[in-house]
């Protein structure tokens, strides 16, 4: 080898060497990112919030998450209110709408809960889950005006809940165990269970019955009837449920148990997901 083609081979091994010690770039967040980022916190939040307390909560610079509000602010994604709190905005009330009316699902289940609503003069909610959450997808409150705390967009841990439970029932129990050891919380009333290796059998056994009834476990005096929404493969996609004062849950309440029985066979059949 050549004098010089040896120092150009020495140059690039040095190079080389060089680039493998060097300390790994840092990965940027994208504009997109950061914008989901702040939709995520205000969503999550379930209040309004200052533009300062976003930026903590992202972990982003205040002047690049103060450039992104304003810019949201004007394309009513978010709205801020004359105190400077800020909310999610009419735009993404439009887009919700939109993808409401394309979601089969969705669609079926709410021309199901206003009939469960006018039978049994109930409030009755379609719920979902998110991660480790329940979430109120719909809502039709009852003739009698019982105030029930949750409304579209409330996020209630899994353990909670009866249609939490449900929400998984389809799982193995190994994963059961591992998914409430991680999100199994206490509620307020205190009375919700906690125990992984309880609520794994409980969301099984309910999920086998089509039916689950929570009473006093996220709010003081007040129950929960739900049956699922499962696919053709047995996976609970959604639930629909009866909210009642505590009193209506009991073994007296009969009726209320095959409304909602039928009524979730009655979705899954609008959907041709009847087994």
């Amino acid at each position: 080898m050549a004098k010089g083609d040896r120092a150009a081979l020495a140059a690039l091994e040095a190079g080389a060497e060089a680039q493998d010690q060097a300390p790994p770039r840092r990965s940027r967040t994208s504009g997109i990112e950061r914008v989901l980022q702040i939709l995520d916190h205000l969503q999550t939040k379930g209040e309004a919030c200052t533009a300062y307390e976003v930026a903590r909560a992202v972990g982003a610079p205040l002047s690049t998450v103060y450039g992104l509000i304003d810019d949201l602010v004007e394309k009513d994604v978010l709205e801020r209110d004359p105190g400077g709190a800020l909310w999610l905005g009419p735009r993404l009330y439009r887009y919700g709408l939109a993808y409401a009316r394309n979601v089969d699902l969705l669609s079926a289940a709410t021309s199901v809960m206003h009939r469960l609503a006018a039978q049994s003069g109930e409030t009755v909610q379609i719920c979902g889950r998110d991660g480790d959450d329940m979430v109120v997808l719909a809502m039709m409150e009852g003739r009698d005006h019982f105030q029930v705390t949750s409304r579209v967009g409330t996020r209630t841990p899994l353990n909670w809940t009866a249609s939490g439970r449900l929400l998984v029932g389809h799982m193995s129990e190994e994963d059961l165990v591992a998914l409430f050891a991680r999100c199994g919380r206490p509620s307020p009333t205190g009375r919700a269970e906690t125990d992984p290796v309880v609520l794994a059998r409980s969301s099984r056994e309910a999920l086998a019955a089509r039916l689950s009834i929570q009473a006093g476990e996220s709010d003081f005096a007040v129950a929960c009837i739900a049956s699922p929404i499962q696919d053709p493969d047995g996976v609970c996609r959604a639930t629909i449920s009866i909210v009642v004062p505590e009193r209506k849950a009991g073994p007296e309440a009969p009726d209320l148990v095959d409304l909602v029985r039928e009524s979730a066979a009655r979705v899954e059949a609008k959907l041709g997901w009847r087994r």
